[in-house]
């Protein structure tokens, strides 16, 4: 056990630069296996402040912010996350590799409060190891993944699935947040968390406890769940000490990777060439099309509805008592602009009729100043 701790995570301080701005770290991790480094700001911190501060006892807290990426590309490799949820907290690079090889990632540290850097640089080998045949994916729910990455809590989860799996010889595979696998953004409240995917493997087959979440019982009680029933863990299956590490068993899953399926086939290859298929035959013009339903869809109807659309119009105003008194209105109106120009063309001569108190311009009649004229507009029209 002691030779698989240290071959899982293999340390070892390369080189320092003599300017003291630029570091070098070695780590070995073999694949399928789980790699994390919490990157301390106090490291950083060391870095920015001369040795003549640090010896007068200042002590410096400022903001760190961290950027971290694969040498001579902008992102990290595809299985190399990073995470800080503030510049006053550490930062954690962790992920899984899959495939041996070798990545040097550049961590820059900027101070906020200053503005300076410095880089170290990280020489991450991923060597070929067996998989474990046998592994589980457990949720908790109550987590956050920068909360889970420090060795001493990975040590309290790790020793929680060791008492359910009911072996020791066991190793932590994956941890990925559950905002990464399609999880909602939780509320900024107290008691509301993202959640972690915490993915172990043994050469151990599962227990009894595990293989419960196959059972149809199981499934009936999470389909249960999801219209607002509560789950309890199978029967003494509830194995942690501590609430907030405890899984949510209707989103375990089991994989057995002991008997893995046969690649498929690979491809016959050719020689490259087409085989001969004749001379080539040009299709046939097309068939003739009659347009005369587009015509009319596109110019008969619409002329159809813009002369029936004319013709009610025509009837509302001519026909209908409510269109003559438009057009009644309209006339005079019309009337009475005419004779307010002929007004202004001749200031000189007497004023016009139409100017006179009770006198009707078009008919010319004149009604004594004391007769009324109160007749409702309805009445005048009928």
């Amino acid at each position: 056990m002691a030779d698989r701790r240290s071959w899982f995570f293999f340390f070892t301080v390369c080189a320092v630069c003599a300017s003291g701005g630029n570091a070098e770290f070695k780590f070995t991790v073999p694949v399928g296996k789980l790699f994390s480094y919490e990157l301390m700001r106090e490291t950083f911190q060391s870095d920015f402040e001369p040795l003549s501060k640090l010896y007068a006892t200042n002590l410096y807290d400022d903001p760190i912010i961290f950027k971290c990426k694969l040498q001579n590309f902008p992102d990290l490799p595809e299985w190399l996350r990073f995470t800080q949820r503030h510049p006053f907290d550490n930062g954690f690079l962790y992920g899984t590799p899959m495939v041996p090889g070798q990545s040097i990632i550049e961590v820059w540290a900027v101070n906020k409060q200053s503005y300076q850097t410095t880089r170290q640089l990280f020489v991450i080998k991923a060597v070929d190891e067996k998989i474990l045949p046998y592994q589980a994916e457990f949720f908790i729910k109550l987590r956050e993944i920068e909360k889970v990455l420090p060795p001493a809590v990975q040590s309290e989860i790790k020793a929680d699935l060791q008492r359910l799996w009911g072996t020791e010889a066991l190793e932590i595979v994956n941890m990925t947040n559950a905002l990464d696998r399609g999880g909602r953004v939780p509320l900024p409240l107290a008691g509301h968390f993202e959640g972690v995917y915490v993915k172990v493997g043994s050469e151990r087959n599962f227990s009894p406890c595990l293989l419960s979440v196959l059972s149809p019982e199981h499934s009936r009680q999470c389909s249960g769940a999801d219209r607002g029933a509560r789950v309890k863990a199978p029967g003494g299956c509830n194995f942690c000490n501590i609430p907030s590490n405890c899984i949510s068993w209707c989103k375990t899953e089991l994989f057995d990777l002991s008997n893995p399926k046969p690649a498929p086939p690979a491809p016959t290859l050719g020689s490259g060439i087409l085989e001969d298929g004749g001379d080539f035959d040009p299709p046939e013009s097309p068939p003739s099309r009659d347009y005369f339903p587009d015509y009319v869809v596109t110019v008969i109807v619409p002329l159809i509805i813009a002369i029936v659309l004319s013709v009610l119009l025509a009837y509302v105003m001519f026909c209908r008592r409510e269109g003559v008194f438009q057009l009644f209105h309209h006339h005079t109106i019309h009337d009475d602009t005419e004779g307010l120009r002929h007004m202004a063309s001749d200031r000189t001569g007497p004023p016009p009729l139409s100017a006179l108190p009770m006198f009707n311009y078009r008919t010319g009649e004149r009604r004594a100043p004391l007769q009324s004229d109160n007749i409702p507009l309805i009445l005048a029209q009928q």
